[in-house]
């Protein structure tokens, strides 16, 4: 009942699906959902995307693959990185293309059942060093694929580090290391019918890595891979508006602490909101601390001390503020926008983090773009 909650515009999303789509043509789409759709509800995000010219989905776990089939969508989706062997019969039931890499992992697959093989997709280790086959062993990998009677290979994918620093050669590196692998499948006679290595960045800033098909993360949501990348910011609009209201009023008096440890104190006698938003809520406890505001009646408000686990205290001066006036801690009010990037710089963060921060206990609204 209380007033905190997210609006979601999906026409926001849907937009910087077809926007992304037409950069990066004739390679397809997969719009990833993963993390609940980065904090925006997967199943609200996947739905818009498909809307924009998304073909494919990708999450990180069956549980969030289960949740899409359940909501009777049925485009293919990716799972990004090999579940447990015990999960491989129901990612398989599920329809999911499976990424494998190790050779526990093949045979896990290879032990399922099906009425035809199934597709997976060989993931390489170019150098995130996070998962994949090392590139000494892909043809080994390739070939334990080929020879399971339940698998076809699919894809070959990798994943790059650095690629949202245009400037920094290593992207390049990768995309060398993946060219030869794929060359080095081909001559093997190993010929997946896709091969993939873009995530939002190299979508958008390298062109050479689109190849088949582009996996689009952050800027399906509206941000652009990194908060320099500002001509990229113009051409998406932001999908998450994170709301509340004010709840409280008071006059703190001049020398008066507020919030735990009092690490704010009141230099003149001033009026302070309380806002029913926490860090539960996914607002960090120093942002406060660290310069961040809200937008209330279309100024910006600082907060002072420390956010607590459901509340925030703000500095309103001696303005005129209402009990009920609506607070924005994301989002446009008026004339004036708190961007994720704007609080993700704050705080020495990226907006991935700001944005799948925002708690499950905030309710995810579906809104349509005004005309």
């Amino acid at each position: 009942m209380r007033p905190t909650h997210a609006e979601v515009d999906v026409d926001a999303i849907t937009h910087n699906v077809a926007f992304v789509a037409d950069v990066v043509a004739p390679s397809r789409v997969c719009a990833v959902v993963k993390a609940d759709g980065y904090g925006h509800g997967a199943v609200l995000a996947a739905r818009a995307a498909l809307r924009g010219g998304a073909s494919w989905l990708a999450v990180a776990l069956v549980e969030e693959a289960t949740r899409l089939r359940e909501a009777q969508i049925d485009a293919p989706i990716l799972l990004l990185s090999e579940c447990r062997p015990e999960a491989m019969q129901r990612a398989r039931d599920l329809d999911l293309r499976m990424t494998l890499y190790s050779t526990d992992g093949i045979a896990a697959a290879a032990a399922t059942h099906g009425t035809t093989r199934w597709p997976v997709h060989l993931k390489i280790d170019t150098g995130m060093h996070r998962v994949g086959a090392a590139p000494r062993e892909i043809v080994t990998r390739a070939r334990a694929i080929d020879e399971a009677q339940e698998l076809e290979l699919e894809a070959l994918w990798t994943h790059c580090a650095v690629a949202d620093d245009p400037k920094n050669a290593f992207t390049a590196t990768q995309l060398d290391r993946f060219d030869a692998a794929a060359a080095a499948l081909d001559a093997h006679g190993y010929r997946p019918s896709m091969l993939h290595a873009a995530n939002s960045a190299v979508a958008l800033l390298h062109p050479r890595g689109r190849y088949d098909m582009v996996r689009l993360g952050i800027s399906m949501y509206g941000c652009p891979p990194a908060s320099q990348h500002h001509e990229l910011a113009r051409s998406l609009r932001p999908a998450l508006r994170l709301v509340s209201r004010v709840s409280h009023l008071q006059v703190v008096a001049a020398g008066e602490g507020v919030s735990y440890g009092h690490r704010w104190r009141a230099e003149a006698a001033t009026i302070v909101a309380t806002v029913p938003i926490g860090y539960e809520d996914g607002v960090r406890r120093d942002l406060g601390l660290l310069g961040g505001s809200v937008l209330i009646g279309g100024r910006r408000r600082r907060i002072i001390g420390v956010i607590t686990m459901d509340q925030l205290m703000v500095d309103c001066g001696d303005a005129s503020v209402a009990v009920g006036d609506e607070v924005v801690v994301i989002g446009a009010q008026q004339d004036d926008t708190i961007t994720a990037d704007e609080i993700a710089d704050r705080l020495g963060t990226i907006s991935y983090e700001v944005l799948c921060n925002v708690g499950a206990r905030v309710p995810r609204y579906e809104v349509r773009a005004k005309s």
